[in-house]
């Protein structure tokens, strides 16, 4: 299909890139202070890090500060994303920044803001997109390159920023609301975790040449990581979120953050941070309830693109009838890496206590830990009798957190099942851990292959679980995803995870459309728990006709029939279908249903037609007009990360001298290859050289950020 072409317009056009809020534009003028105050002039060939007297710890010469407007309506969330990078240099800088999205966003759009210029980008194949994007960069133009690396990993890559400027990179994209117990949850990933990387000779063997390596793009997710103890927070990030639920609304929480919140009707909510600015160290996660007895059984949404009509559904099956639990054998995993320590170790093992503390004498039970090695309690489950939940319990409160996150060999061991016979029993998995690896792929491979009669349970743990392995792990084990992100919340999620183990699930559903060239989402419907609705989306040529959802509810037959008349209208439906499909396609290709050349041009096809980004895809914005003189060497800079909140950066990144980061890569953009810079001693100055010129820089952005919301609010908003 031909490719959109890219155009320029005045900012004041765009009423969607002025929506920055003051406290964003405040946070980026203390972005420009700091600059000031602490950065001389880098000599060329410094890109990521100033570096001071030795011993003092390095300065981020390349700055960033990030705004998140998230509009919830109903079942759907439209998030906008805007970064602002400044260049704190007399050097012409590239800078990579990476970053995490939602693992179900549809990301659609990106635009790069230079002043009142904005330049919004392609959708091209990926590369494609690089070929135009190194062609921008030699030329000297401003161009922004935004790749995905994984379903919930992201790279913006900006070239020629001018010394002391500022530009901005705005990302799009759209997600669906996950729904618990009639609890609705938004996630708003703000830190990419540091990644464990298994290497390839783990694999080989003596006797056959060596392995693929298992994580071929581990330099793209492995970006430099700040040590809090010398260097404090960067990257600041302000998040507004505009709810209308669709329903009376009760309890507006979140678990991770203080917020303040604004009633804005029965049915609406403005959040903000109560702090106004924080650092991007851990996730934001914002709840929300129906009013008593207002909870909604069913929603059904549709939205008309180009001749066909989305529909997104939100069904909720009857509570299963009471019944006698079965006996359960239950294996626990529990991750005791480096990634694990502190915090997170605390939160796991007080989560699998919990559950030895349900189990009786008729179920089973074993406990395998692990880090770079592994090993069981237990040779098989066993008897959950007292003195078993004992050695259970002293097993467990005897971990320590150290050491590499090898987590393939003992989920194959807790997928082994030795009496595959014995259906009468129930087999689950429970495995607590951050997810901090890089070989996603492999994991979920494994679990298709072993999984069995088995149900595999995903127990999220910390301020920055990796969201992408611990879903799509429990999509393919047909278990469920909790996350645990504080010792707070133990007791509670705990109750509601083992109380889904223990209940009878909603099994062999299926979605039909009356239609007979409808396309429905997942194809294959997951098992239902507890408290947990059917969600699904479907594509047809006519808005007419029925939809029939049936299944097993507590071993009974259940059914429900709605007529498509009945669906209201709805926005960015039809990138929900398409993301859901390419996820499907994803999972067919990693488990073998499908050719990777057959996946790979379903992907391709699905990506260009919807405009999203995939590991196939990707954006890119390039202004016509070169900027950068030639002959003028541009450098380049790998923004560095904040350490998630809660981890121990010594026990991930071992003892020893680390410059207040973990392996820092500095290098020229027009080098070859990458490698590694001496680190120059530089002087840094005592006192904020040009504050006084940056602080009424500061002021006026604020003004500005306050007279852009009073313009935006009269401005008519931009469709989704």
């Amino acid at each position: 299909m031909p490719m959109p072409v890219s155009r320029s317009s005045s900012l004041i056009e765009q009423p969607h890139t002025a929506a920055l809020s003051p406290l964003f534009l405040a946070a980026l003028a203390l972005l420009i202070m700091l600059g000031s105050a602490r950065a001389l002039p880098a000599p060329t060939g410094s890109g990521l890090l100033l570096h001071g007297p030795a011993g003092a710890a390095p300065v981020p010469a390349l700055r960033l500060a990030t705004d998140i407007a998230v509009d919830v309506s109903g079942p759907t969330a439209r998030a906008v994303v805007t970064q602002a990078f400044r260049n704190t240099t007399p050097d012409w800088m590239e800078g990579t920044y990476v970053y995490p999205l939602p693992e179900d966003a549809a990301v659609d759009g990106m635009t790069l803001v230079l002043g009142e210029r904005v330049i919004v980008a392609d959708i091209r194949e990926r590369a494609a997109a690089k070929r135009a994007y190194a062609a921008a960069k030699a030329a000297g133009q401003s161009a922004a390159l935004t790749e995905q690396e994984r379903p919930n990993v992201f790279t913006n890559t900006v070239a020629n920023i001018a010394p002391g400027e500022t530009v901005l990179v705005q990302i799009t994209y759209q997600q669906t609301i996950p729904v618990a117990d009639a609890t609705r949850a938004l996630r708003l990933p703000l830190v990419v975790a540091p990644r464990y990387n298994p290497g390839s000779q783990a694999l080989a063997s003596v006797a056959t040449a060596p392995a693929a390596d298992p994580v071929p793009d581990r330099a793209r997710i492995s970006p430099p990581v700040l040590d809090p103890s010398q260097v404090l927070p960067v990257n600041p990030i302000t998040v507004t979120v505009r709810l209308e639920a669709g329903f009376a609304l009760g309890a507006v929480r979140s678990a991770t953050h203080a917020i303040h919140v604004a009633e804005t009707g029965p049915q609406g909510r403005r959040i903000t941070l109560a702090e106004g600015v924080v650092p991007a160290d851990r996730d934001f996660e914002l709840t929300w309830e129906p009013a008593p007895s207002r909870a909604p059984e069913l929603g059904l949404f549709r939205e008309e693109v180009a001749g066909r009509t989305y529909l997104l559904a939100t069904v909720s099956p009857p509570e299963a009838e009471a019944a006698p639990r079965p006996a359960r054998d239950v294996t626990f995993v529990i991750d005791n890496s480096g990634s694990m320590a502190g915090a997170s170790m605390r939160q796991a093992k007080a989560g699998l206590l919990a559950g030895l503390a349900r189990l009786t004498p008729r179920d089973r039970v074993n406990v395998i830990r692990f880090d770079h090695t592994w090993d069981a309690l237990f040779p098989e489950a066993v008897p959950a009798t007292p003195e078993a939940l004992r050695k259970a319990e002293i097993f467990v409160a005897d971990l320590e957190a150290r050491g590499g996150t090898e987590m393939l060999a003992p989920l194959k061991a807790a997928l082994a099942d030795p009496h595959p016979e014995e259906t009468a029993r129930v087999r689950q998995v429970v495995f607590l851990t951050d997810g901090a690896v890089g070989d996603e792929e492999r994991i979920f491979a494994a679990i298709h292959e072993g999984l069995g009669r088995s149900r595999l349970f995903m127990v999220g743990i910390g301020s920055a679980p990796n969201g992408h392995l611990m879903r799509h792990a429990a999509e393919i084990g047909r278990g469920s995803f909790t996350e645990i992100r504080d010792l707070g919340q133990v007791g509670e999620r705990t109750r509601s995870l083992y109380a889904k183990l223990e209940s009878p699930a909603v099994t062999d559903l299926t979605a039909t459309v009356s239609a007979p060239d409808a396309e429905v989402t997942p194809r294959r419907l997951p098992d239902l728990y507890r408290g947990e609705p059917l969600v699904f989306a479907a594509r047809l040529a006519h808005p007419e006709g029925t939809v029939t959802v049936s299944g097993r509810v507590g071993g009974k037959p259940w059914r429900r029939t709605l007529s498509l008349g009945e669906a209201v209208a709805g926005a960015g439906i039809s990138k929900v279908w398409a993301r859901s499909r390419i996820g499907e396609t994803e999972t067919a290709r990693i488990t073998g249903h499908l050719t990777a050349e057959a996946a790979d041009a379903t992907i391709l096809g699905l990506a260009l037609e919807h405009g999203l980004m995939t590991r196939l895809t990707s954006l890119v914005a390039v202004d016509a007009t070169p900027r950068r003189p030639a002959g003028t060497p541009l450098v380049a800079a790998d923004l560095p990360l904040n350490l998630p909140a809660g981890w121990d950066f010594a026990t991930v990144f071992g003892e020893g001298p680390h410059g207040g980061t973990a392996e820092p890569r500095q290098r020229r953009a027009e080098a070859s290859a990458p490698g590694p810079v001496a680190e120059a001693g530089i002087a840094l100055p005592q006192t904020g050289a040009g504050f006084l010129p940056q602080l009424a820089l500061g002021l006026l952005l604020a003004l500005l950020g306050l007279g852009l919301q009073r313009l935006t609010g009269r401005l008519p908003r931009r469709a989704p």
